[in-house]
């Protein structure tokens, strides 16, 4: 189920990265395009931690942890 979550929000990245950019072209100003800027940042580190569990799970299923 989480391979599912890390290719789909693989394939969603660059349309997250377009509307924040979108976004930011808008009236956005300040501290508010400070943080619109950041959701990329952090909507990648969720699909790495969603990566990361996966395998930490494969490999605790194995026996290796």
């Amino acid at each position: 189920m989480k391979s599912v979550v890390i290719i789909v929000g693989v394939n969603l990245m660059p349309t997250v990265a377009d509307q924040v950019n979108a976004a930011q072209n808008g009236n956005v100003t300040g501290a508010a395009s400070t943080i619109i800027g950041l959701v990329p940042l952090f909507y990648a580190l969720g699909i790495m931690s969603a990566g990361v569990a996966l395998t930490i799970g494969g490999l605790r299923n194995a026996g290796v942890m």
